[in-house]
């Protein structure tokens, strides 16, 4: 195979695939991101049984192969996370969330959403562990995280629950690994998340720019890192569409650099000593 010739990608080709990105899944490539398709599509070439790169981007935009669809844009999605991400949020969620919810109600719903591998997810349902020791009625409240994520794949690494070494060493304390998992492969240096976690949470594949209110009212919501990648008016859309999820008082967590304004008539900003937490206004 010519890597030249097989790898280019011509700029009406670029344009429409950014164009058809942004549609289905809101990632927004921007001018001079060859490079990006190059480096996570270039490997589908002989599975798709095309001879270049700019013939399996036609193809992915003109027809209506979903598995293709799926395949490419989990290969275009960046999945970067591990345990306990900035810490921050987690140690709101014990501290100050989880006591103030479990005082209203019984039955606390969390939605994890763009979940990836699945450490964040498994994150809270460690969290509401640890607090449970505190909380006695917390012990005793049905507590349902959700967990959604576009990649077929990464959801289902996150089922399985285990993790590599190096994902291991990643924001998690030897105390919690101690604690919240089993050895897997004692040679590779694997774990998995034990069965008691796992249950905790169910995962569902969801894109941010459907109908998200189908998965129902929540009591806090998590997603951070990822609406970066969306345009300003899909980022206020999907907000929207929390607001709308998030029962009144209910909480919102976003990534540390994504500040939103134009939210104000549906979220209370609260600053932290680090970090910030959208409240929904009741």
């Amino acid at each position: 195979m010519n890597n030249v010739a097989d790898w280019s990608v011509s700029p009406e080709t670029y344009r429409e695939f950014c164009a058809f990105l942004q549609e289905r899944c809101g990632i927004v490539l921007g001018a001079d991101k060859e490079y990006l398709i190059r480096s996570r599509l270039v490997s589908l070439l002989p599975q798709f049984r095309v001879v270049s790169l700019d013939a399996l981007l036609q193809k992915v935009i003109r027809s209506d192969n979903l598995t293709l669809e799926r395949i490419v844009i989990d290969a275009m999605t960046t999945n970067e996370t591990f345990w306990f991400r900035d810490v921050y949020p987690f140690e709101i969620l014990g501290s100050r969330i989880l006591p103030e919810v479990v005082r209203e109600r019984s039955r606390i719903r969390i939605w994890s959403a763009a979940c990836s591998s699945g450490q964040e997810p498994y994150s809270i349902a460690m969290v509401v562990r640890e607090q449970e020791k505190k909380l006695p009625e917390l012990k005793s409240a049905v507590v349902d995280i959700v967990a959604s994520d576009i990649s077929d794949s990464m959801l289902g690494i996150a089922q399985n629950g285990v993790y590599d070494s190096l994902a291991m060493s990643r924001g998690l304390s030897a105390e919690r690994r101690q604690e919240f998992f089993e050895v897997w492969d004692q040679d590779t240096g694997a774990f998995r998340i034990s069965e008691d976690i796992r249950k905790m949470v169910s995962f569902k594949r969801v894109n941010l720019l459907g109908n998200l209110l189908v998965l129902g009212k929540f009591d806090i919501i998590f997603c951070r890192n990822v609406l970066i990648y969306f345009s300003r008016e899909e980022k206020l859309r999907i907000v929207k569409s929390f607001a709308g999820m998030l029962r009144p008082g209910g909480y919102m967590f976003l990534g540390s650099s994504e500040f939103m304004t134009g939210i104000e008539d549906s979220f209370e900003m609260i600053r932290l000593n680090p970090g910030i937490i959208f409240r929904r206004l009741d």
